[in-house]
């Protein structure tokens, strides 16, 4: 690891560079008014104020999102304060999030949707609201609109800690070919361009992605592809859209390792115990909207089909329950997903202004299985199930201005879920069960001024169980009875916060929040699964800053505390396993007129709990990233170093059991962790036409 003194000569290099850029004299003035073009497009800068109904939302644009170095994909939701993504298995896998004090696991408790698809999926094979946004192009990503806590009327399904919309581009200005390679077998070709057709525009993207990885005695030999055909037309009262999405991705992973297989030199902390663990997935969606303005209003339609198939091998234990064969087993889900929304705005009629939203969605998931393999052959069926699972939603929104200074935004929603096993290996264990869910939310807003704003916020919100937890009878495994889970698990928030934009300059804001869940969702080491737990509660405070020294430097700092536990009293304690305490991001960019660029970011969150005592925690971990980059003419030269200083904390850490050969039978129980990628190198050029 390299020495403090190091990392401050390295900083300082990078200060240096950046800094040499800015001095280079200044070109035409109209290279400033495209400047000032692009960063007033930038979620951040536009001002939020009487439009907000909670410090905890926001908009970032595709400036932002694009100038921050990513190692993957997902990586672009930690435009969202407070946010985190890691990985702790193969790059072609769901990440693992973290919020609010909420290890998220791959997506359980937060919703995401990209052009009004939702990307959750309940009744998973490998979790429930798993969340895969690996066939997302970042370089076609519009806007990110995030919001925080159970206070949206419009918003459903796994959103207690809160939810994302991705919106896609229309058009591009310029057509783009972007080519990527670095350390590690890392290479991607992107390219996408808009064409005028029949009125409209007709943007088309794709991309292909090879990535080996830094790991010892497996490459992860990632092999993904993309791509994307959006047909767009606009009138003067009404436009539509329809869209096209594919995506195939295949992959070897390095799970997470033993704490005292390191430790013993058995393995490399990037190596694996098992070498035959990855797997495969493939989505391709087909959507529309469309949106007509009245005389009384406007309505908004969706609609969408989504094909998805995922095929996972894992193996978290080794050889525990099996020391001849080993744990591996094998996660398997194809589903095909229909819904849409509707969405009618009233127009302002004195101090009022309503929405009324009604949407479905039906996940046919012809199956979702769990098999006991060995080097991904197939030994034993645990589970194999065929699901139906439907949903119903209606809200209404009200916003009320009462005065200059005080508004409020009062809505009403209403859940009506239907689950249904029609198959699955043990009879009993079919059976279908439904259940409505009625959330409030209340948002109380003063106007200080222009610019600032204070809100008051609170509310309901659910997270689905998954439909095989909500109908079994007997455990597959043991041949027990089995304790059914709820089907609907509600959680009730609220928080008081502010917010100031100044100028296009400063957007500071502050929120301080609670959180009750009825039930826990928690990650289980042996079945590579979540499984509901105990009642819980959250408080925490969240202070993000951004601020434009001038028209070449940005700074922001993103601060985020937490604290999380179980309710009720329990000899085994009442912490949450895996519930970050802290959270801080920080960043510095610059974009000169003479087309140098660059940035440098920091992210750091704390020590989490790894068992309810307390008694095993992980440790804190901090990466640097930086990029710099030189844009002339149609040419854009970038090159970004990821873990700048090679840090060597982990991504993940989870505490169980498992079992190394020559172990006992009851195997040990230990810290299992996946490491923060070493330091790498990749350098992008992209041409635009």
């Amino acid at each position: 690891m390299p020495s403090y003194s190091f990392k401050q000569s390295l900083y300082a290099a990078v200060c240096v560079l950046v800094t040499s850029a800015v001095g280079v004299p200044a070109v035409a003035h109209e290279n400033e008014d495209v400047l000032d073009e692009i960063i007033i497009k930038a979620g951040r800068w536009q001002n939020p104020t009487g439009a907000a109904v909670s410090a905890s939302e926001g908009l970032v644009g595709q400036v932002e999102i694009d100038s921050r170095p990513r190692l993957r994909t997902g990586e672009i939701l930690e435009v969202v304060p407070g946010l985190i993504v890691t990985q702790h298995s193969g790059s072609g896998k769901s990440n693992q999030m973290f919020l609010r004090g909420f290890n998220l696991d791959h997506g359980t408790d937060f919703a995401t949707w990209v052009d009004g698809m939702p990307v959750n999926k309940p009744t998973h094979g490998h979790g429930q609201g798993y969340t895969d946004l690996n066939f997302i192009m970042p370089e076609l990503i519009r806007t990110v609109e995030y919001r925080k806590g159970p206070y949206y009327a419009e918003v459903s399904d796994f959103s207690s800690a809160g939810a994302a919309y991705m919106s896609t581009f229309n058009r591009l200005d310029d057509g783009m070919i972007k080519l990527g390679v670095g350390e590690n077998g890392y290479t991607r070709l992107f390219g996408a361009n808009s064409l005028e057709v029949g009125g409209g525009d007709l943007l088309i993207g794709g991309q292909s992605h090879f990535f080996d990885g830094p790991w010892v005695g497996v490459e992860e030999d990632l092999k993904r592809y993309t791509g994307l055909a959006r047909y767009h037309r606009k009138t003067d009262s009404n436009e539509w859209n329809v869209m096209f999405m594919a995506y195939d991705a295949e992959w070897d992973s390095a799970d997470q390792v033993p704490q005292r297989a390191v430790q013993s030199g058995l393995v490399d902390e990037f190596g694996t115990i098992d070498d035959t663990v990855g797997g495969d997935t493939s989505r391709f969606s087909l959507s529309g909207s469309w949106h007509q303005d009245f005389a009384n209003g406007s309505l908004r339609a969706r609609g969408y089909w989504i094909d998805y198939e995922l095929d996972l091998f894992s193996n978290f234990t080794y050889f525990l329950d099996d020391p001849v064969n080993g744990d591996q087993f094998e996660q398997v889900d194809d589903r095909q997903v229909f819904g849409g929304d509707l969405v009618w705005e009233f127009p302002r009629k004195g101090r009022h202004s309503q929405s009324v939203g009604l949407m479905i969605r039906h996940d046919d998931i012809d199956e979702v299985g769990l098999f006991r393999t060995s080097e991904r052959q197939r030994l034993s069926t645990v589970r194999q199930d065929t699901v139906s699972q439907t949903s119903v939603g209606a809200y209404y929104d009200l916003n009320t201005e009462w005065n200059e200074q005080w508004r409020t935004s009062v809505g009403l929603r209403a859940d009506y879920y239907h689950f249904d096993v029609e198959r699955s290996t043990l009879d009993v264990n079919t059976g279908s069960d439904s259940e409505l869910l009625i959330t409030p939310k209340l948002n109380v807003i003063y106007g200080f001024s222009d610019s600032t704003e204070a809100f008051f916020s609170a509310g309901r919100a659910f997270h689905s169980n998954d439909a095989r937890g909500v109908t079994i009878v007997t455990d597959p495994v043991t041949g027990d009875p089995a304790e059914r889970v709820d089907p609907l698990v509600a959680s009730d928030g609220a928080e008081i916060g502010f917010r100031t934009v100044l100028d296009q300059r400063l957007n500071v804001s502050a929120s301080l929040w609670y959180l009750e869940l009825e039930s826990e969702l928690l990650f289980v080491g042996d079945a590579g699964n979540t499984e509901a737990s105990r009642p819980s509660r959250r408080y925490g405070l969240e202070i993000p800053l951004y601020y434009r020294f001038n028209d070449i430097w940005t700074v922001d700092v993103e601060l985020s505390l937490s604290r999380a536990q179980f309710k009720g009293d329990d000899p085994g304690g009442d912490e949450i396993p895996g519930s970050l305490d802290r959270v801080v991001s920080a960043g510095i960019s610059a974009q000169t007129r003479t087309g140098w660029y660059g940035s440098a970011r920091m992210r750091h969150f704390g020590k989490r709990p790894l068992i309810e005592d307390n008694s095993v925690q992980s440790d804190p971990s901090t990466v640097f990233n930086m990029s710099v980059g030189y844009r002339v003419n149609n040419w854009d030269l970038r090159l970004d170093v990821l873990n700048l200083f090679d840090e060597t904390d982990d991504d993940i850490t989870y505490f169980y059991t498992s079992r190394l050969p020559g172990e006992p039978a009851e195997g040990v129980d230990d810290i299992h962790y996946h490491p923060m990628e070493s330091r790498s190198l990749r350098a992008h050029i992209t041409w635009r036409f």
